[in-house]
């Protein structure tokens, strides 16, 4: 097809989940409660770790930081889905795209980095708890999350223009309710090899390492544990590793399912559903794993539940 046969695309549409008015309103009341119960929950959680001194720690500041990316994750997906299921307009400038792509990349990649860091926490809490306050310093912990963002912007930015300096002519609707590769990726008309080759690389290579280094993390970690010989000292260090335990099986498992499978084996309508658990339903579980399932994250609660109950008490006539 000649150049000059190819009309430029300056706006796409998401064509979402369905054009049933009455399934819309269903679903729009469902992940309106999701996404208020991830705002809720993700800035509880970043406001109980700044203002709790008991939380002042390296394995909370990477929570804290990892309540920020699960916010803004969802905070890039759900008010434009809220709102084409409400309004049903659905159309996204070209720009628009560009950017929410961007965006999700960013914060879905440093979410996988900043699981590993915490891996790499307990690791160094657990095997050498003598040394941990001088290897895991506020200095280096602050060092390391300038690392994760670094790292997660440059190859966004790498796999973002490779998808979009793709030319798109064979149609403006994607599939999907967010612009997301693999169904950008089916409505180009150019040879779309390398942009598959450039995310299958990148993705592969971030879980790769990532599921490389929580697993030898954890395999140095278990062995600490069993030979411990204290029965108390084992459960309060697999308490501690049992909620990052949980995300990480949840978040890995349906990034590993999403991107990193050939395009001959996708299935759209199963891509915008486990796109959903990624982007929506596992920032909301997060604050809810460490919340029900972290002994210090539950106790510094219930001090500020407490706190609260008092004051009311104090002070009826605020109530």
């Amino acid at each position: 097809m000649d150049n000059k046969n190819k009309s430029v695309i300056t706006e796409f549409i998401l064509q979402g989940f369905t054009d049933d008015p009455k399934m819309q309103f269903i679903l729009f009341t469902i992940f309106l409660l999701v996404y208020a119960t991830t705002v809720l929950g993700n800035l509880g959680m970043i406001l109980l770790i700044a203002t709790k001194p008991q939380l002042h720690k390296p394995m909370y500041y990477f929570l804290c930081n990892l309540s920020f990316v699960d916010l803004c994750c969802s905070s890039t997906v759900s008010p434009k889905m809220l709102i084409d299921l409400l309004v049903g307009g659905k159309r996204i400038s070209f720009s628009a795209c560009v950017t929410q792509l961007f965006l999700i990349g960013t914060f879905g990649d440093t979410g996988c980095v900043l699981l590993t860091m915490m891996a790499y926490d307990r690791y160094v809490a657990i095997c050498n708890p003598l040394l941990y306050p001088a290897i895991m310093s506020n200095k280096v912990c602050h060092q390391m999350i300038v690392v994760a963002y670094c790292i997660c912007l440059m190859d966004t930015i790498v796999y973002t223009s490779s998808t979009f300096l793709l030319i798109f002519c064979r149609s403006n609707i994607i599939n999907h309710f967010f612009c997301d590769i693999p169904p950008l990726l089916m409505i180009s008309c150019s040879d779309t090899y390398i942009s598959e080759i450039v995310m299958i690389v990148i993705a592969g290579f971030i879980e790769a390492s990532s599921i490389g280094m929580i697993l030898v993390s954890y395999v140095y970690i278990l062995a600490t544990i069993l030979r411990m010989g204290s029965a108390e000292g084992r459960h309060k260090a697999f308490s501690t590793c049992a909620s990052h335990l949980t995300a990480v099986g949840i978040y890995h498992g349906t990034i590993l399912f999403i991107y990193l499978r050939p395009s001959s084996s996708y299935s759209i309508n199963q891509d915008k559903w486990a796109s959903l658990f990624y982007t929506v339903v596992i920032p909301m579980l997060n604050p809810l794993i460490y919340s029900l399932r972290n002994k210090e994250v539950k106790d510094a609660m219930s001090k500020s539940l407490g706190h609260i109950l008092v004051w009311k008490g104090n002070n009826p006539r605020y109530i």
